[in-house]
């Protein structure tokens, strides 16, 4: 008997995409018929949790297979150092990044063999380093400016629009078209036949929230959620969530001007643009099916669909992301191939976003290396008896943003979350069994205090651990394991 090839594997992030996104997940306001066709055929995974809730600590995490407090990588900007990726191309694989990744370096090519690299919808600020990406590249060569907060600021209407706008440049200039398009291309157009790892980076649904006025139309009249904005939960949240609020509303990040005290239409607006955001990427997914189909390669492929962290959209008073709220910390994922994983499986269990990393050299053949603390999900997919984490964590260091901490760490078993400030009394207990929005924060209920020791233990507790599981990793990133491809070495400056 012949053995099966390797399958190729499809792997499409998302950029700031909360769990409460898809309609077949549960979300029936959603219109998401591609990604549902997906959830329902696949395995979704309702209890995706991210590492840390910003991009880049997230995606780093991710494609080391290892927590921000290992790798070093606390905030976006800051110099990765490897990734698994090039265990995939010394396996076999052709490894091709197309979109966003939010690597630093940019364009290093951290194990790929082709980068083809669209960064943010909005870069427009000195704050950031200077680049000019694909898509860039795109909107010059056609002979129009980027959207971004420069070009939005000249409406007379910036500051009332809370982010929400609609792309008036040609449809296929949008980046969340763009860059599956590009990856459609790419499909369509790579004459070997060897099994490939492809990286889809989706800048969206991202800020600004910029989708065509068609999708924005499938919205209008829907019954949406509104956010939870309770005002006593609002004004006693810890002093550094609340110094995070006042910097968003001082400053404009990602042409997003928030507002203390929004009205009910600008609120429902941003939502519909937002989710209509993700109503394009739905569409692109289906694209990206019939790429496949084209290619003849779909029963040989493994798709899969997530996002690195989510967007509060206004719930508790925040804007975008930086708390350890649902909204900001859970995400969607779907591992989708019908003929080689039975589907029509969803997966409650907590499980953490990073799990992808060994994950996929799994599915890909590769044994994951033993110091990478995330836990392959491969047992899930095969149907197999799992013994489920007790806890999940989540981390973050203070950054130009989120500036009022040193260090914000989450965890959660499968009632309680725990919110902890290495440099403050304060925190946020939250009981997500009978609290399921985060209203009512028990971290000074005395009646709560053996459980606020329990969680905080577990913290120190996995905090220990850690240093015993990645015992061995940077004598591995000296040898270059897991970095990059032989045919690329000495191609990269090293992080």
């Amino acid at each position: 008997m012949t053995e099966r090839r390797p399958p190729n594997i499809v792997f499409v992030m998302t950029d700031q995409q909360r769990f409460d996104t898809i309609a077949a997940a549960g979300f029936d306001y959603m219109d998401t018929p591609n990604l549902d066709r997906m959830a329902r055929e696949g395995v979704l995974f309702s209890h995706m949790y991210v590492t840390s809730p910003s991009c880049a600590p997230s995606r780093a995490s991710l494609f080391t297979g290892l927590y921000p407090h290992t790798n070093g990588v606390f905030r976006n900007d800051e110099n990765w150092t490897h990734s698994w990726v090039g265990r995939m191309a010394e396996a076999g694989y052709h490894c091709v990044n197309i979109g966003k990744m939010h690597t630093s370096a940019f364009e290093d090519s951290f194990g790929f063999h082709e980068r083809h690299v669209v960064e943010n919808k909005d870069r427009d600020t000195p704050r950031l380093p200077f680049y000019l990406d694909n898509w860039d590249k795109a909107l010059w060569t056609r002979g129009y400016e980027k959207p971004s907060r420069v070009t939005y600021r000249r409406r007379a209407d910036y500051r009332e629009r809370l982010g929400a706008f609609i792309w008036e440049l040609p449809a296929d200039l949008h980046p969340d078209n763009f860059v599956p398009q590009m990856a459609c291309m790419w499909l369509d157009r790579y004459p070997t036949d060897e099994p490939f790892f492809l990286q889809i980076g989706i800048p969206g649904p991202h800020p600004p929230y910029d989708p065509t006025q068609d999708y924005v139309d499938r919205y209008a009249g829907r019954d949406l959620p509104m956010p939870i904005r309770d005002r006593a939960a609002m004004a006693a949240e810890p002093e550094a969530l609340r110094a995070l609020r006042e910097q968003h509303l001082k400053v404009d990040h990602d042409a997003v001007v928030h507002l203390a005290d929004p009205g009910e239409a600008q609120l429902r607006r941003q939502r519909e643009h937002y989710f209509a955001n993700v109503s394009m990427i739905d569409t692109q997914m289906g694209n990206l099916i019939e790429a496949l189909e084209r290619r003849g390669v779909l029963d040989d492929t493994i798709v899969i669909f997530t996002s690195d962290h989510g967007d509060c959209l206004g719930d508790h008073g925040h804007s975008q992301k930086w708390t350890m709220y649902e909204q900001s910390v859970r995400v969607p994922a779907i591992v989708w191939a019908p003929g080689r994983i039975e589907g029509g499986r969803t997966v409650g269990d907590l499980v953490s976003l990073f799990d992808f990393a060994p994950t996929i050299l799994d599915l890909g053949g590769v044994t994951p290396p033993r110091w990478m603390e995330a836990r392959s999900l491969a047992p899930y997919l095969a149907g197999d008896a799992v013994e489920p984490r007790s806890h999940i964590f989540a981390e973050h260091a203070g950054d130009r943003i989120l500036s009022g901490t040193e260090f914000m760490t989450m965890v959660r078993d499968e009632r309680w979350k725990l919110v902890h400030f290495v440099d403050s009394d304060e925190g946020q207990l939250f009981d997500l069994e009978s609290d399921p929005h985060e209203i009512h924060d028990r971290w000074n209920d005395p009646e709560c205090g053996t459980i606020r020791q329990r969680l905080k233990d577990a913290i120190l507790a996995w905090r220990i651990r850690s240093s015993v599981t990645t015992q061995g990793w940077t004598e591995a990133l000296d040898r270059g394991t897991g970095r990059t491809p032989a045919s690329n070495r000495g191609r990269r400056r090293d992080g």
